[in-house]
């Protein structure tokens, strides 16, 4: 039996018409900056519960900075992690459909106040790996030990209801392997959903389990509901490198989103060492040539970086 056919991705039109599209930063940063608490396993999904409103006011301000795609507060939020603080599974669905609504208010808002005819900004459901609902740092590891057939359990549910939740794409984010990058590309063709999918790598060659990121990405190549394939939350002195290496073996939009540089401390919660001496804004048109079509930033960065970087990639050659 042929594999379904993917819905028309909303993402491809856009990229079809603009050379570089500009991604949003770090959610949890902002939203830890606004005064908001963390310290839980479910990071930024905790203000699903909590403060609701702040999400979407950094979402506004990332528009508001240049972006034009804006991604949920989803990335941590799982079935598993909600039931550990004791709430359903329609309790769970429902925080995860309300993040993709807040997403939605923040766009009404800018549209609100944007120039007449400017084009809307998408919204990317963000779909974080495994091992971001341990929250033990497995993201930046990979190695769970899981047969395809426990992730695709794992991931399915919460696809199924984002497929619902109004989201224009899937981001499958800080992926730290081939085996569940190919096994999200899979549930995405079942469920008739397209996006992108972004790997946390180790260092300018390697994906974090330490597989050749050329490798995992000719495994992924015909899956036709991968529409965009990259890295995020890698230290920035990886990213061309990296862009090269999948250029190497694919011809899809390729994507980038960074962290500052710093390393996570899983055991501590925290951030260990100094931001790299890299910017967003400073590295904009190395990875334009290096293939990037969407660039944006991940952890530690903020709407000032995604700010500076649209100055940027606006001074690209051929972008406008």
């Amino acid at each position: 039996m042929p594999a379904p056919r993917a819905t028309p991705s909303p993402l491809a039109a856009r990229l079809a018409s603009t050379p570089v599209l500009l991604l949003d930063g770090a959610l949890a940063t902002e939203l830890e900056r606004r005064g908001a608490d963390l310290a839980d396993a479910l990071w930024s999904a905790r203000c699903l519960l909590e403060r609701p409103a702040l999400i979407r006011d950094v979402h506004l301000d990332y528009l508001r900075a240049g972006a034009d795609i804006i991604t949920t507060a989803t990335y941590q939020a799982t079935f598993e992690g909600f039931a550990r603080r004791g709430l359903s599974r329609e309790q769970a669905a429902r925080l995860m459909r309300l993040a993709v609504e807040l997403a939605r208010e923040a766009r009404e808002q800018h549209a609100a106040e944007a120039a007449p005819g400017a084009p809307a900004p998408l919204i990317a459901a963000s779909v974080g790996p495994y091992g971001a609902m341990l929250a033990d740092g497995s993201e930046y590891r990979g190695d769970y030990g899981l047969t395809d057939e426990a992730l695709a359990a794992f991931h399915r549910p919460r696809l199924e209801v984002l497929a619902r939740a109004g989201a224009d794409l899937i981001a499958c984010e800080t992926i730290p392997c081939a085996q569940e990058a190919r096994v999200l590309a899979g549930l995405l063709e079942a469920l008739e959903l397209t996006g992108w999918v972004c790997f946390s790598c180790r260092d300018s060659r390697h994906d974090a389990q330490g597989e050749d990121l050329a490798e995992v990405a000719r495994a992924l190549e015909g899956r036709s509901s991968i529409v965009a394939i990259g890295v995020n939350c890698t230290a920035p002195q990886f990213v061309t490198g990296l862009l090269e290496r999948l250029r190497s073996v694919t011809d899809r939009p390729l994507v980038a989103y960074p962290n500052s540089g710093e390393r996570y401390d899983a055991q501590a919660k925290c951030w260990r060492e100094s931001p790299s001496a890299l910017t967003l804004a400073g590295c904009a048109h190395d990875w334009v040539r290096a293939g990037a079509r969407l660039i944006g930033g991940c952890c530690r960065t903020g709407p000032a970086d995604i700010a500076a970087l649209r100055v940027a990639l606006r001074a690209a050659p051929g972008n406008g």
